[in-house]
């Protein structure tokens, strides 16, 4: 049985706790079962009223899923990366639609796959040492693990700026996001995780919350509303260098150094995915973005620039978002001829 997940009870509460602290608790496909395999079981637990995720270590929750395994399993035609993105994102619907409350402790880093296992949860605890991120364009990936859902959703046009540069995000703009609804102070998280042994959940956060800092990010609202209502990603970068603001061009800079077909697959992605009532709808998208991208040339190479050679100098093709087609930004959103993840299916 793997110890990259920790699983035990005490008093009402069951824990689980990620535990590759040197990877940054990195996800792997085990973990996932795991995890999933523990949440099935408590639900069904009378002992057990709620749910606490926590990672190992001093440095965050989770920095997403283990990428290297996923760089490898692409090279050799993606059929392991496929069935880790499946379940991956079962699991992510699974802990949205939780019965008992589940409490995701979003303390340090937390990014990508770190954010499907805690931003759909309950209560999303966020603490001053907070940093939350979709990073999926330095790779040449498209957000996912419902994060393009909670980026559409985000007020005016922040998900898209998040979801473009692949910045990140302090506990205030986490609240003002919609990723995060709680603030903990570090030092009262051991007094909070422990109340949940024998209090109730509302209970423990009334007791121990506070209010989060202001979201750094609310006072650069205009020129992100303005900038990134643009219809194409040429035209946001346009508008970012045109609006005189050291920000904005800060942004554009950011932007210009992702994968070009990323970029327009990531815009896209967000676009439609507002038009979208459910996770599920856009888990459903998200399946047929991620198996997609692993056909791609950037996927591989953004991976390998970042985790495997560490140059941080991808050569992205096509290197241009002149270059990138309607076509090929189409073929992200493909049915896939497994039918995807039936979660829509099974809401009808």
């Amino acid at each position: 049985m793997t110890t990259d997940v920790l699983l035990h009870t005490d008093g009402r509460a069951a824990h689980i706790v990620l535990n590759r602290p040197r990877a940054l608790n990195a996800l792997t496909h085990d973990m996932l079962l795991r995890i999933h395999q523990a949440l099935d079981a408590w639900a069904e637990d009378g002992r057990v009223a709620t749910v606490v995720l926590t990672g190992a270590g001093e440095r965050g929750l989770c920095a997403g899923a283990d990428i290297r395994a996923l760089h490898d399993d692409a090279k050799l035609g993606g059929s392991g990366a496929r069935q880790f993105f499946r379940d991956e994102y079962l699991l992510n619907s699974a802990i949205a639609g939780y019965a008992k409350p589940y409490v995701a402790v979003m303390d340090g880093i937390t990014m990508g796959g770190g954010v499907g296992l805690s931003a759909h949860g309950g209560i999303r605890v966020v603490t001053e040492r907070s940093q939350v991120a979709m990073p999926e364009t330095r790779i040449g990936l498209v957000p996912d693990v419902g994060g393009s859902h909670l980026l559409a959703h985000a007020p005016g046009e922040l998900g898209t700026h998040f979801g473009l540069t692949a910045a990140s995000m302090g506990p205030g703009d986490a609240v003002l996001l919609g990723f995060a609804d709680t603030f903990v102070p570090t030092g009262s998280l051991a007094a909070f995780t422990a109340a949940l042994a024998d209090r109730d959940a509302a209970e423990a956060v009334h007791a121990y919350a506070a209010e989060a800092p202001a979201a750094e990010i609310a006072e650069q609202r205009e020129w992100i509303d303005s900038c990134y209502a643009a219809d194409t990603v040429e035209e946001i970068l346009d508008r970012l260098l045109a609006s005189g603001v050291p920000e904005a061009k800060e942004a554009a800079e950011q932007i210009g150094a992702k994968s070009p077909t990323a970029l327009k697959a990531t815009l896209a992605a967000l676009r439609r995915a507002r038009a979208h009532a459910t996770l599920a709808e856009t888990l459903e998208q998200e399946y047929r973005v991620s198996c997609a991208a692993l056909s791609t040339h950037d996927l591989v190479e953004g991976i390998r620039a970042q985790v495997v050679d560490k140059d941080r100098n991808p050569c992205w093709h096509p290197a241009t978002l002149a270059e990138v087609t309607a076509e090929e930004v189409g073929h992200f959103f493909t049915p896939q001829a497994d039918g995807g993840l039936g979660l829509t299916a099974r809401l009808g």
